[in-house]
């Protein structure tokens, strides 16, 4: 289903956000938080754009922690900790799917409420070591709240699946008020957003219904990743000397 975004006006179709979608769902989207704004008039068009933006601006001040860090990172050492940066903030029909999804109340008090990935970013990092430092580097910074952690390095997926996921919280100035934002962050290695990228795509392509044959060989790539993730920090270590620990 085409939409149209609330806050760049462009046209486009419902985001995947890293999950699998329901190809039968999707056709069965009649009515969306779109229809809903336009079935409710201009006040609630303005303040769905309103509820965005603030996602939106959260994204934009994180991104620039992320971006200062690398920066002065690259000043001060011998690496750069972070090789690229992707965001993504939810359209209205992705909104719609995850609400429908978790059993949340179509208001925007209850999505403020229950949906706390609305805006996200990933970071991808050449090491593991690179990981927990961002962790550590934002949670450390008086404005960020780290609300919550799950390690899949620590513990993958039983896919194999391997990633650093925080929900953290910024405070957002608004004109009239300050509200504290959430912002998904997805911190991962090279090696990690390369699997988990080509076990996407695959299990998009079966619609989640993967030949076990298949499931089985991105066990094995998965464990192939974390073995290339430990043999790089070793050879890094033998040229460079044990990771420094970082200001």
């Amino acid at each position: 289903m085409t939409t149209v975004d609330p806050i760049s006006g462009r046209q486009g179709t419902m985001l995947t956000d890293g999950a699998m979608p329901d190809p039968a769902g999707d056709r069965n989207l009649i009515t969306g938080l779109v229809d809903l704004v336009e079935a409710g008039g201009e006040d609630l068009a303005r303040e769905l754009t309103r509820f965005r933006m603030r996602y939106k601006f959260a994204i934009d001040e994180v991104s620039t922690k992320i971006a200062i860090l690398r920066e002065e990172f690259e000043h001060n050492h011998d690496h750069s900790p972070i090789e690229h940066v992707r965001t993504r903030l939810k359209s209205p029909d992705s909104l719609l799917a995850k609400a429908r999804k978790i059993g949340c109340p179509l208001t925007l008090d209850a999505l403020e409420k229950q949906i706390r990935d609305i805006a996200g970013i990933r970071v991808v990092c050449p090491f593991v070591s690179d990981v927990y430092w961002i962790m550590e580097m934002l949670g450390s910074q008086s404005d960020v709240d780290v609300v919550e952690v799950e390690d899949y390095i620590a513990e993958p997926k039983a896919n194999g699946y391997r990633s650093l996921h925080l929900i953290i919280t910024v405070p957002v100035y608004l004109s009239d008020r300050v509200v504290e934002v959430p912002v998904e962050l997805q911190i991962r290695t090279i090696a990690m957003d390369f699997w988990a990228s080509v076990e996407h795509s695959i299990y998009y392509k079966y619609d989640g219904t993967v030949p076990t044959t298949l499931r089985d060989e991105l066990g094995a790539a998965a464990r192939t990743a974390a073995d290339l993730d430990a043999t790089m920090a070793r050879l890094r270590t033998e040229v460079h000397g044990p990771v420094r620990q970082h200001p």
